[in-house]
């Protein structure tokens, strides 16, 4: 990945981009790639009773810290969670806004079989926002009832371990049945062994410019 430069992580909610992609990230802040991580949602509807509105904001900030993303590169827009389909021009044109603000060579955004109706939205107006970019959809199984996994990006065991702790930062989360350790350890293990390495992360690849 020579070509690519500058990242952008396009996460509906906060934490997406770290489930699908935590590994990855650190291995190219490692790399010294710019990774930029845009949350479009604080999910006040998904909080415990009582937390704080900004409890997301600052998890999301530990947790990007541990991955290597500078904090200045991360931000959270104010899209009510599971109502974004009703917002789909201001994602659209939110999304052109950070097109020209960040010219990223590489988009991550949900896949194309994410069933999660915040996560669609984003990947469609994803789509049109950047199609003149390389695009590539993490999975997140619980929202999928299939997946293509056509990209791998092979991690180190302490890019594994750094998306562990990294996750672990998401206490307001842990009720979560896929907040398991031993589940996003098992799929880094699984889709290693699909590229005969020790540990990857798979993607959809939507297209990729070189």
């Amino acid at each position: 990945m020579k070509e690519i430069s500058r990242i952008l992580v396009l996460a509906p909610h906060p934490d997406d981009g770290e489930f699908g992609a935590g590994g990855s990230l650190k291995r190219w802040t490692d790399e010294g790639k710019e990774v930029h991580y845009v949350a479009f949602s604080p999910c006040l509807k998904s909080l415990p009773e009582g937390a704080p509105k900004d409890l997301l904001y600052h998890e999301l900030i530990k947790a990007t810290g541990i991955l290597g993303l500078d904090s200045k590169n991360v931000r959270v827009l104010d899209f009510p969670v599971r109502e974004f389909p009703a917002y789909r021009q201001d994602i659209l044109d939110t999304l052109l806004k950070l097109k020209k603000e960040i010219n990223p060579d590489l988009v991550l955004m949900p896949n194309s079989h994410d069933v999660h109706q915040d996560h669609h939205t984003i990947h469609k107006e994803g789509i049109r926002a950047f199609k003149h970019a390389s695009l590539i959809g993490y999975e997140l199984p619980w929202n999928n009832l299939t997946v293509i996994n056509n990209f791998h990006v092979t991690l180190e065991r302490d890019h594994v371990d750094a998306k562990m702790r990294a996750l672990h930062e998401y206490g307001s989360q842990l009720g979560r049945p896929y907040m398991n350790d031993e589940f996003f350890f098992g799929l880094a293990k699984t889709r290693g062994i699909q590229v005969n390495a020790d540990y990857a992360e798979a993607f959809e690849l939507i297209r990729y410019v070189v």
